[in-house]
Formats: C-alpha cells, structure tokens, sequence
C-alpha cells in the first residue's frame, strides 16, 4: 500500500542581500541543509524595481556543487571560466555542475523586471572534483504535460505520464516540476520514496496535506515527510508551484560562502587555490 506524505516543516522564505547588492528571499540555506538533502539552498528572486536586481552577481567561484537556475521574467547575462557566455529569458534553465571550480558571473539586464529561482544541489565526494560543466536550457526544449483538466506541468527533470525532462545524465538524480493548477483541483503525483521532497508556492495557495485544510501561500515552502506520493489541492484562486525532490547524499557538508566540500581541510584547499591562482583545473 502507497503512503501519501504529509508536511513536515512548513518555511516561509525571508529577505537577503546576495551578490553585488541583489534583493531576494531565501526559502531556505546553511540552517536547513541537513534536512533538504540532497539540495542546500532555494533563492527566490522577484522584483520590478530594476534598483533591487541590476548590481547583479559579479564573478564569483564555485567548486563541489550543481547550481540551477530557473527564469520567469526579464534577461540575465552569464558567462563564465571555461567559456560559456549568452542570456537566460524567461523560461529558460542554466544548469551548471561546478565540478572541481568554476568561475562564472550572473548579471540581470533591464528595466523590465526580473523573476526567477536559483536552487543548489550538493555533488557527492566522488564527483566533487568532477570536470565542470554548463547546460543552457531553453523554454522551448521544456515539455509541458496536461496531465487532467485544469492541471499542466513542465517537466525540467525527471518523468511525468512517461515525458523525461531535457535534463539527463545528473549526477545526483532530481526531478524538477513546474505545476499550474486552476481553482480546486486535486493533483496525487509519485515521488521516490526515501527522496527528499519539497514544494515552493510560486502564485495561489492551496493544501499540501490531504488530512487537513491548511492553507499554504506564496513565498512558503512545504517540506514533505517521506511516503510514495504527495496530494495537493489548489486554492479559490489556483496555485503554481515547484516541486523538487532528490535522492539524499548522505554524506558530511563543510560549507563556505559559494564552495561545498566535505571536510574543512578541503574547504581550506579550495580558498588557498583560490589566493593562489590554482582553483581552475585542466587549463
């Protein structure tokens, strides 16, 4: 018999100034880690002010970990230390695996706005230094799934009703969803029990737990228990949101600014190379 899983931690994502000066909220990071793993951090970004998101995230380094970033509204540069450069629009994913060092910078261009998600995912100690590399997603390379009347996914990783999303050969196997509901619908979808899994309200609210009528907003993230399927309902108003789940590491996290190691002699490592030139390999 399949089991349903409930909430067990319900977070609300709170204001934080990242990169050169951006404004975002932090559904969650360094506090939450051990309870989310495989993944580490979730950065929501959503503003109009163009003040809030145009001083961007100059260069910076990562090692040990994948970051994917998700945009919904405006344009954002990238380029980065082994020679990938273009702009992310609405729509599209960059999914970049830091591998053994990266250097990259993130640069929102525009006066039109700017939404999006970055999530980060821990590598395990065996492919911590991993050769990087960068895949540039395009909405249109994004399947999207009518499920039933009223319910529509787009499926960046992992498979629904037998679509596989464009990102394959993952080092640590995610799924990655994007769901629409419209008013008082009902969705009971398979997650991999013994995954972590979590879901993030984009617009809407609706109820997370078929036992009870608790009513989940925007800007919220329902951490589920383990159990073979969540249930959700949508709000009066409809509801959009993520649901991510992964396969935990299980593995010890020695975690500094943007690099992920396991132990703090290697996280050591990473910021020696770095005052001393060293931190790019394979050049």
């Amino acid at each position: 018999m399949t089991a349903i899983r409930n909430i067990a931690r319900l977070l609300k994502s709170k204001p934080t100034l990242e990169g050169a000066g951006v404004r975002l909220k932090r559904a969650f990071g360094h506090a939450e880690a051990p309870a989310v793993d495989p993944f580490l951090l979730l950065d929501d970004f959503h503003s109009d002010n163009p003040q809030d998101y145009l001083a961007g995230f100059p260069w910076h380094p990562h090692r040990g970990i994948e970051t994917v970033t998700y945009v919904l509204k405006g344009l954002v540069e990238h380029g980065d230390s082994i020679g990938n450069q273009g702009v992310i629009q609405p729509g599209d994913v960059q999914w970049m695996t830091a591998g053994s060092g990266i250097i990259h910078q993130e640069m929102p261009k525009g006066p039109q706005g700017l939404a999006g998600f970055q999530v980060w995912v821990n590598l395990p100690a065996a492919h911590k230094m991993m050769a990087p590399r960068y895949r540039g997603i395009t909405r249109n390379q994004i399947p999207s799934v009518r499920i039933e009347p009223g319910i529509t996914i787009k499926v960046i990783s992992g498979k629904v009703e037998g679509i596989r999303g464009p990102v394959a050969d993952l080092v640590v196997e995610i799924q990655y969803l994007d769901i629409a509901m419209e008013p008082d619908t009902m969705l009971e979808h398979p997650v991999q029990r013994g995954w972590t899994a979590f879901a993030y309200v984009i617009k809407g609210n609706g109820a997370f737990e078929p036992e009870h009528e608790r009513v989940v907003g925007v800007e919220h993230l329902v951490l589920f228990e383990d159990g073979d399927r969540v249930a959700i309902k949508s709000g009066n108003d409809g509801l959009r949101y993520l649901l991510i789940a992964g396969k935990p590491i299980g593995e010890p996290v020695a975690w500094y600014g943007p690099i992920v190691m396991n132990t703090q002699e290697e996280l050591a490592r990473a910021f020696q190379e770095l005052r001393d030139g060293t931190f790019i390999k394979g050049r």
